[in-house]
């Protein structure tokens, strides 16, 4: 199967495009040229987009940009997630040069690096009316749902855009390193190591990892190890704070303290009261 590009399906002359994923979420690094606005109904795990990573549970809502490699990774078979995509180029240029056609092509340059927000019971209706009709109405909704998003509580999600397609070597081997990391974060990953998995020497790892990415591997798994962090602080708050530290990878608390107030701008004692 190829990693990259990802073509999503759908009819000649359909600009919308709604699907619904269960269970197990299209489990590979992959890119498209539309627009994803996705819905976690149900379910939780990580999203890893560009060059950043990020927890995702019930009621998250993410837009990611077009061109943007990611993976959904849930942590479990009952997961749900709904998802509409979209591309400018489909309404056509004549509708494009429309104030309403502008607004799509407004949000579509807004959302390029990609976002995420919190499902509220409006952006919920919109997005449930968009799935349930076609047509007219379908584009009603469309446009009501873009308007609810660009005014809504957004939170960035990755800092580095891709503007331009990832070969199919490329891709696969960034699928062998984030998935090799993904799985052995909390282990004392050595660079040699991941170039290994990469099949490179590790010189050469360094400066293609961080040509791709716009950070040093260093950084992406320290940022794996911060999120895993915060999401035990979340969900298992009977565990000490060394306790979270060591199943997070770190190898010490002082330098867990320390990597998670640079990432964080908090200690993490004071960001597991504030969770309280």
């Amino acid at each position: 199967m190829k990693v990259l590009p990802f073509k999503i399906p759908k009819s000649r002359n359909t600009a919308i495009i709604f699907q619904i994923d269960t269970g197990p979420f299209y489990g590979q690094l992959h890119q498209h040229e539309e627009l994803q606005m996705s819905a976690i109904i149900k379910g939780k795990g990580t999203l890893l987009i560009a060059d950043t990573i990020h927890h995702f549970q019930e009621g998250d809502l993410f837009v990611i940009g077009g061109q943007q490699p990611h993976v959904f990774r849930n942590e479990s078979a009952s997961a749900l997630m709904h998802t509409i995509f979209f591309n400018p180029q489909s309404f056509g240029d004549s509708f494009l040069d429309l104030e309403e056609g502008k607004g799509v092509r407004d949000f579509y340059a807004f959302a390029k690096a990609g976002f995420k927000t919190i499902t509220t019971p409006e952006i919920t209706t919109a997005f449930d009316a968009v799935s349930q009709n076609e047509g007219i109405l379908r584009l009603a909704y469309f446009l009501q749902l873009i308007q609810l998003l660009t005014t809504s509580d957004a939170t960035p999600i990755a800092s580095f855009v891709y503007h331009k397609n990832i070969t199919e070597a490329d891709g696969k081997k960034l699928h062998r390193i984030f998935e090799y990391s993904l799985q052995h974060f909390s282990e004392a990953i050595q660079l040699q190591d991941i170039a290994e998995v990469a099949a490179m020497t590790t010189n050469g790892f360094c400066k293609y990892f961080k040509k791709r990415t716009n950070k040093t591997y260093v950084q992406f798994l320290t940022e794996i190890r911060i999120s895993h962090a915060c999401t035990l602080l979340k969900e298992q708050p009977e565990l000490s704070i060394a306790d979270i530290a060591l199943l997070s990878g770190f190898q010490t608390l002082s330098h867990f303290n320390r990597k998670f107030k640079q990432f964080k701008k908090t200690s993490p004692s004071i960001y597991k009261t504030s969770l309280v």
